[in-house]
């Protein structure tokens, strides 16, 4: 299917266009499978090399030349779009889960390190921004159609949109571009911090007014940047435009300390990795300091009010669908006032690869964002082989499991040598068993929770009470964990439970340098969370406490039921909208990739000895190094913490772990690792399909070998070929009179069929009038395979505004969970 690109092509007609026909049918002729194909496992290549291209077209034609065989890196440019389409080699995977912004430096008015102003500290001026920018320009011009204009936190490919839609629309049209408003707004507020304009100029102690903005410049952030800048310059400000690459640009906006003022603007952007089914989370990490542990988060003040409700969706502390909706627009709303990042657009972006080479691609976040892709990628029927991936950097920041490089380009591959408990879907967002078998759930009756797969059980109770042998707190001086029933002697109850049972074989698997997989790798996991956000623990970094609190304030207990097999039971007053997404694993992934207790107990003993940093924030605070487990200084550090493990056999956190290590199986430990070190260079053990064969920080190179013992088939997979997105098609009168009747028809299909019942969540609706405001929303009714019905009674249309009227219709899908659009415009006459 080809379809050229022009500035009027609508970001739905896009998403539309984007997807491939190439669903396997059941017409569809499989080929037989042979004894190799079915006794390989992990991985089907046995080799990815990763490495830097920083432009896409170069990138294309080495694609072409089968000089690589994916570009994970996105592209939004047409005319790169249109080159892809015409060459017969190459096809491409979409993402919808990105997003630009603009991110603010918060601290001040006045920077503690140069004494210069900054505006941006005050809400104000930050919420004025939102009117000074023209999205739609942004959208049309710098993207050339290839994005939508965004305003709000919440991604409008996902459920929430579509749930707060009425709202999201109103929040819309009042921060629409008006840029005699956001002039007006930024002189007031200018004049209370007591600047002044002198020819044209604004000056505050009788010097210009400086605004640093730091321009990314690898895609269309560096257009951004330049319009914003000449905006600013329009209404009397000077800027300094600072132009650097991802990896430059972190120091400045992501490691320095805000007060510094090496910035004031950021040219951001952001890839969500997976479909969010539930948003509630996103007002914590992208507004209050419990999202990252990074200097610029920890400079967010948000307002009370803001900072409650942000807290409350986080923790989910809601009884009821009608609560959240509640909680959720306020949140909306404060987030526009507060605008510590303002939304920009969301950019329809496409990944290419050549066309014989098969990957699987989350909707949300493309080649790079997914999780399965190192399960899936193949070279045609090839088994075997090397895969070149190429990618706009690499290496940005330090690789450690806790808190290392958060980059996309670093995370792909890090993820490549993972494994978890419970691995996302990548069209749904729904989790699937991967290490555990099965899944229990229970939650507090009336809670908003709902069931689709039969992997997991789900059952509702009035009482929920937590075990007295839980292990709710940890005691950092004792290394102990505390017990629900020494904590709270006269018993604890909770909303959420939930039992996870791993797999028989899951002491069989094995991380990297054949070491066994042990539950003390799990504990460890359980045990850090409380130590490193504990003042008495010699890992204490006060960058964990922000997001440690309202864990805190929700974990009930968690309770090893069996060692073998392993069954784990977790109590919470929090939980998700689906049940599949409640599991608590434990699983030893963590949020930056994998660790076992030996690898990261090395780097435990260097943050003790304040060597190293597992965090940036500490590792500036305490002036050392942020622990790094595949190149630079830390190697030589990590080395002697090594052979300091191995001459004591330590064993961290002994007084717990102790009981599940013995001193045989740390010699073994310890050995292994010394072994994997001396042979590979680096210390990064995971336990994924691929290992990390080695890295190669000059030339960002990163060289990856399929693991032979890894566990699972390698075409346990494969149905993930193409996403059914549904085609939408509304048709109905076109002009109607108020007090009459009216009728409209939705077709859904799928490559022209229609669209089974049983797959269609729901269908629903806005009416907008000649004012466009929303008079009439409902759902429509499902009369058919693939046909919707909404009817207007007489009652209904009484009192219309007269003039052109529009309906506006959202169908969710329980095979893709993107809400696809459709709209019909009208006439109301006399």
């Amino acid at each position: 299917m080809k379809r050229l690109l022009n500035k009027k092509t609508t970001f739905t007609e896009l998403c539309r266009c984007f997807v491939l026909p190439v669903l396997l049918t059941s017409f569809t002729l499989l080929p037989a499978i042979s004894a190799e194909q079915q006794q390989r496992r992990g991985a089907w290549v046995d080799e990815v090399v990763a490495e830097v291209e920083e432009s896409a077209s170069t990138a294309l034609r080495r694609l072409a030349t089968e000089d690589l065989h994916v570009y994970a890196s996105d592209i939004t440019d047409p005319d790169l779009y249109e080159q892809i389409q015409d060459n017969e080699d190459l096809h491409y995977e979409q993402q919808v889960g990105q997003s630009c912004e603009l991110a603010f430096n918060p601290s001040g008015p006045v920077f503690e390190g140069t004494g210069e102003l900054n505006p941006f500290a005050l809400p104000s001026m930050r919420e004025a921004m939102n009117w000074l920018v023209n999205r739609k320009h942004i959208a049309e011009e710098i993207y050339n159609g290839m994005a939508q204009p965004r305003w709000l936190t919440i991604s409008s490919a996902f459920p929430d949109y579509a749930r707060m839609v009425k709202k999201a629309r109103m929040l819309e049209q009042y921060y629409s571009h008006d840029p005699q408003k956001a002039e007006s707004v930024i002189t007031e507020e200018m004049k209370k911090l007591g600047a002044e304009k002198v020819n044209d100029l604004w000056h505050y102690e009788n010097e210009p007014v400086e605004i640093r903005l730091l321009i990314r410049t690898e895609d269309q952030r560096r257009e951004i940047g330049d319009y914003v800048a000449t905006l600013l310059e329009n209404i009397g400000f000077e800027v300094m435009r600072d132009y650097r690459s991802a990896s430059d640009a972190s120091p400045v906006w992501s490691s320095a300390n805000p007060a510094d003022g090496r910035f004031h603007i950021y040219t951001g952007a952001w890839i969500s990795t997976v479909i969010q089914r539930d948003q509630a989370g996103n007002f914590n990490f992208y507004y209050t300091p419990r999202g990252l542990g990074s200097p610029l988060w920890q400079a967010y003040e948000p307002s009370e009010e803001f900072d409650g409700i942000s807290d409350r969706l986080g923790r989910r502390d809601f009884g009821s669908m009608q609560e959240r909706k509640e909680l959720f627009e306020r949140a909306l709303e404060l987030s526009l006032q507060d605008s510590v990042r303002i939304w920009l657009v969301e950019p329809l972006s496409i990944s290419p690869r050549r066309k014989e080479v098969s990957i699987a691609a989350d909707l949300s976040g493309g080649i790079s964002g997914a999780y399965l892709w190192p399960y899936s990628l193949r070279i045609g029927q090839e088994i075997g082989g090397r895969a070149r991936i190429g990618m706009a950097d690499l290496l940005a920041e330090p690789w450690n499991p806790l808190d290392g490089s958060n980059w996309i380009f670093d995370m792909m591959f890090t993820r490549s040598t993972s494994d978890y408990g419970t691995i996302v879907d990548p069209y749904t967002g729904l989790y699937w068993p991967q290490r555990i078998e099965k899944g229990e759930v229970v939650v507090q009756e009336g809670l908003p929770v709902q069931k689709t797969h039969d992997w997991v059980s789900l059952d509702f109770s009035e009482e929920i009470q937590v075990p007295e042998d839980a292990w709710i707190d940890w005691d950092a001086e004792k290394q102990k964990f505390i017990t629900a029933g020494e904590k709270h002697p006269d018993g604890l109850t909770a909303r959420r439970k939930s039992v996870a049972y791993y797999s028989d074989n899951i002491f069989d698997t094995q991380w990297h340098d054949g070491s066994r997989f042990s539950v003390a790798d799990v504990i460890l996991a359980m045990i850090l969370v409380f130590d490193r956000a504990d003042e008495e623990s010699a890992l204490f970094d006060e960058s964990q406490v922000p997001s440690f609190i309202p864990f805190q304030r929700n974990f009930r207990g968690v309770r090893i039921k069996s060692e073998s097999p392993l069954i784990i039971e977790t109590y919470s007053e929090s939980y998700s909208l689906d049940a599949e997404n409640n599991v608590s694993t434990w699983y030893p992934n963590y949020a930056h990739g994998p660790g076992a207790w030996h690898t990261l107990g090395i780097g435990i003993l260097a943050e003790k000895a304040e060597e190293l940093a597992f965090s940036n924030h500490k590792s500036d605070r305490l002036e050392i190094e942020w622990l790094n487990m595949v190149s630079g200084p830390s190697m030589e550090i990590l080395e002697k913490k090594l052979q300091e493990a191995a001459d004591k056999s330590y064993i961290p956190f002994k007084n717990t772990l102790g009981e599940f290590i013995d001193s045989e199986q740390a010699a073994e430990r310890w050995k292994n690792l010394q072994q994997w070190y001396e042979n590979k260079g680096h210390f990064w053990v995971g336990v994924g399909p691929f290992y990390l064969e080695r890295v190669y920080p000059v030339e960002k190179n990163v060289h990856l070998k399929r693991f032979e013992n890894y566990p699972d088939p390698a075409d346990k997979w494969e149905r993930y070929e193409e996403p059914l997105i549904p085609d939408v098609d509304i048709t109905g009168p076109k002009s109607l009179r108020p007090g009459t009747e009216a009728e409209f028809t939705v077709d859904i299909t799928y490559q022209g069929r229609p669209y089974q019942r049983e797959h269609i969540n729901e269908i629903s609706f806005l009416w907008y009038d000649s004012g466009d405001n929303v008079v009439l929303k409902g759902n429509a009714d499902l009369v058919q395979e693939g046909k919707g019905k909404i009817k207007f009674s007489q009652e209904d249309t009484e009192g219309l505004s007269f003039g052109p009227n529009s309906l506006e219709i959202a169908v969710v899908s329980n095979l893709v969970s993107l809400p696809v659009f459709d709209s019909i415009e009208f006439v109301v006459r006399p």
